[in-house]
Formats: structure tokens, sequence, C-alpha cells
């Protein structure tokens, strides 16, 4: 049943996609008059661009290899160049419409020598946008969050927790990456680690074949490494994620609350998306909390940010999530906000401190546009 539901929906996908990519192509063909050599130069390179990401994630499955790190790249890199050619075309097709009914589209923007010039003008403008959402995802910044909490823990005044969500190793997070999150992470010199979901891609074979379990095993911390399942370890299959994180040092919690140095609870949730990809719900958060002493302090690691008010209710401490990205790439970001009551950043309600994190890595392109990754240090006063 479930085989099916993934056809369906791989089915709309592929063809909606396709659609949009026509209608793309269509209007870029414009700018290439009949029977010129530029115009099959182009068809070639905008049906090879469009097919690179399909092609990619087929190949991770039948022969996961450096052509298929190629393609991948190459199919990532469209997506962002896709998402924004398609914003630019809809819009001057709506100047088109108005167009209609009042002219304002002087007659010199109708010449083929003009199309020409906009569609490269377009091409450049869109590969710098891309340059600069490159390079904005290499440098994560270290967010600072000083909270107090007004619980009295015996023997501990503070603590300062790093919180790292939606890493997305794999393809395009690789070694490299891997590496310099981690050594970040551990610069900070953190009591606990926790990683809030999505720390795998989906496919878990780039990341066994790029050994980027042995880059994890590197995270330091005295109260050690903790971390929840996301949407994606579930795309990818959670039991064979779990696994693999867990033999690489991280304690997975799921559905579950433990208590460390019986000090602080940290409760950590399946993701909601659970029931999507198998045959199971996750647990009711009343059901895991029911017995929990509320007289020390409760850290909740969910990977969406859901269920704000319940927290409250439960009267968890603090409670981190991540998975929205802030919406990754200017402007989704208020799609995100219009879901989410929280999408990025800080939120009290009653004595809940919520965080959500805007994510380390990402998925799909390597491009941040209008936020940038981070890594979330949070420094807690015991009151």
């Amino acid at each position: 049943m479930r085989n099916i539901q993934f056809i369906i929906f791989f089915s709309i996908v592929i063809t909606v996609y396709s659609l949009l990519s026509f209608y793309i192509y269509n209007k870029g063909l414009q700018a290439f008059p009949v029977r010129n050599s530029e115009r099959i130069y182009y068809q070639i390179v905008f049906i090879f661009l469009a097919s690179s990401y399909i092609i990619a994630r087929f190949l991770e499955r039948l022969w996961l290899s450096s052509v298929s790190d190629i393609f991948m790249w190459i199919g990532s890199f469209w997506l962002a160049a896709f998402f924004y050619v398609l914003l630019i075309v809809v819009f001057i097709d709506l100047i088109r419409l108005v167009n209609f009914v009042l002219p304002i589209i002087p007659d010199v923007a109708k010449t083929t020598s003009f199309i020409k010039f906009f569609f490269w003008s377009v091409v450049g403008l869109v590969s710098l946008v891309l340059l600069v959402g490159f390079i904005n995802s290499l440098s994560p910044r270290i967010k600072k969050l000083d909270l107090t909490i007004n619980k009295k823990v015996e023997g501990l005044k503070e603590i300062t927790i790093v919180f790292a969500s939606d890493i997305h190793l794999g393809t395009i997070i690789g070694p490299r990456r891997t590496n310099q999150i981690v050594n970040k992470i551990n610069s900070l010199n953190p009591d606990l680690i926790l990683l809030g979901g999505d720390i795998v891609d989906e496919d878990l074979g780039p990341v066994i074949r790029n050994n980027l379990g042995d880059s994890l095993r590197k995270l330091s911390a005295p109260m050690g490494v903790i971390g929840i399942t996301g949407n994606h370890e579930y795309i990818g299959g959670a039991g064979k994620a779990v696994r693999y994180l867990s033999e690489h040092g991280v304690n997975m919690i799921r559905d579950t609350a433990i208590m460390l140095e019986n000090k602080i609870y940290i409760v950590g949730r399946e993701d909601r998306d659970k029931r999507n990809f198998s045959n199971e719900s996750r647990k009711n958060l009343k059901t895991i909390m029911q017995d929990i002493d509320a007289n020390f302090p409760i850290i909740l690691l969910d990977h969406q940010p859901f269920e704000l008010d319940l927290k409250e209710e439960l009267g968890v401490d603090l409670t981190l999530s991540g998975h929205t990205h802030h919406g990754q790439m200017w402007p989704l970001n208020y799609i995100t906000k219009a879901i989410f009551e929280v999408s990025w950043g800080y939120k009290k309600k009653g004595n809940t401190h919520v965080y959500v994190s805007s994510g380390v890595g990402g998925w799909g392109p390597p491009v941040r546009i209008g936020n940038r990754p981070e890594i979330v240090l949070i420094n807690i006063v015991f009151n």
C-alpha cells in the first residue's frame, strides 16, 4: 500500500516538475531564432540540467560513485536556479498580462536582440544569486542564547548546550563540511550536544561511502551526544539511519525520556512523519512525559516545531526544533512563517522557552538566501 502511495506521490511530483520545466524551456527558447545553432545548444543544455537531479537520485541507488556525485551537485544547483528562474518568468508573464489592458511594454522589448539580452541577463543574475547563496551556506554562524530555568538543580548552577539541527549528511554535506561542523561544535566546549533530526539526508549510502560516521565520533561533550529522528531519517529508512548513528557515538532517543546524571530530563520525540513512512504512529507526548518529575528541568527535542501549546501545558522548560530551514531560499520563508508559529528563532510561551533553528546544513540546493545556517550555543542558568 505504501509503495503505491509513494509511486503516486512521485508521479505527481515528476509531472508537475516536468510541466514547469517545459514552461521555462519554452520561454527561454524565444531568445534563439529557428535554425540557429545556439538554439540546439540551448535545448541540449536545458534538458541535461532539468534531468540531472532525477538522474542523480536514481544513480545513488543503482551506482553510487563519483559520477552520481557530479550529477547530484549539478542537479542540486539546478533546483535553486529552476526556482528563481520560475519566479522571474512568472513575474514577466504577469507584466505581459497587464500589458494587454494597459500597454506598458515598449516596442524595443519585443525585438529578438532585446529578448536575447534579457535571457543572458537572467542567466547572469541567477548565477550570481546562486554563488552568493552557496558562499553563505558554507559559513554557519554561532547563535548564542542565554536562558534561565527557574528550577534548582543540586550540584549544577548552569549548563552549556550546543544544538545543531538539519545537518543532512550525504553527498552535498560530505567529509569536508562534516568536519567543519564537528570542529565548530567542539570548539564551543559544550557540556552537552543535542542533534535535532535530519542528521542524514535520506539515503544512507553516501554517508557510509564517505565514512561520515567517523567525523561524528569526534563530537565530544561530558554529558554526551544525543540525537532524534527527523523526516529525512524516515524517508531513507529510520531503522538503518538510527543504527548507523548509534554505532558512531550518537545516543538516539525515540519517543522516550532519559535523565542525565540525575539532574536533567532530555525528552526525544520521533518525527511526526513517522506515520507516513511506517506502519506506526509516534507516541502521544503526554504518554511520554507521564512519569517525569517536573521538579527537574525538562528539555524536549522535537524535529518539527508543532504542538507548542501542549509543550507549555506539560511543563517543558525548553523545546528545541529545526526542520523549517527558515525557508532556506527567500521568499520561501514567508511560507514557513505561515505554517509554523515559530519559523526561526526564540519565543517564550509561559515558562517554556522555544527555539527553532534554521539548521546548519540544508536539503537539496547547497544555497542559502535570506538566512544563514547556524549552530546554537545555549547557556542555561538554573535559578
